[in-house]
């Protein structure tokens, strides 16, 4: 395999900058416009691939966009394309932070940028409920609808109980539960 073109690095580089220069509320609210761009504009992975690149990233250290954003670089450039696209999404963030830190240290006391924060929580919340949507959506099989489902209600209980749960332990319940379907799954289809 040759050497990769320049621009399919700046392409990676300015695509994941915008990712990370326009998108509020973290990783959950980025994963829609991660979708929209990689999969429907660029097509460099498919709506699968990116179903299973956000378990993954969320299954593994680090921030979701990031590691989205590293995951579809190694796809289409290995390491460097994976340094580029990781590069392009934590730069805004990472220079915003430092402006903030650097000039504006009562910066939440200002009241019209309190309430510039207080409303775009409501819609980081709105993105972060349309990225779950959707990805429930996608979900072709029915024992992963059930599985998705019992989770979000086990976590809605937890949250409105107030009990201290990790959502690690949910998530290794709901791995165990689809491992268990899985296997229940193949063995009846060996049977038929």
């Amino acid at each position: 395999m040759g050497k990769k073109p320049v621009r399919l690095y700046v392409e990676l580089f300015l695509t994941f900058l915008k990712v990370g220069l326009f998108t509020f509320g973290g990783g959950y609210a980025m994963i829609p416009i991660i979708e929209h761009t990689c999969v429907e504009q660029k097509r460099w992975i498919t709506h699968d691939e990116m179903m299973d690149v956000t378990v993954m990233a969320e299954s593994t250290p680090g921030p979701i966009a990031i590691n989205c954003a590293t995951y579809v670089g190694y796809r289409q450039a290995k390491m460097p394309g994976a340094m580029t696209a990781t590069l392009g999404v934590v730069l805004p963030s990472m220079l915003i932070i430092m402006a903030v830190a650097l000039f504006l240290d009562n910066l939440l006391e200002i009241p019209i940028v309190a309430s510039a924060f207080k409303g775009i929580k409501l819609a980081v919340g709105v993105l972060i409920f349309d990225a779950g949507l959707g990805m429930l959506k996608k979900m072709k099989k029915p024992h992963a609808r059930v599985i998705a489902g019992i989770a979000c209600a086990a976590m809605l209980a937890i949250n409105l109980l107030s009990l201290r749960i990790s959502s690690i332990v949910l998530m290794l319940i709901a791995a165990a539960f689809g491992a268990i379907m899985y296997a229940v799954h193949k063995k009846g289809g060996a049977n038929a």
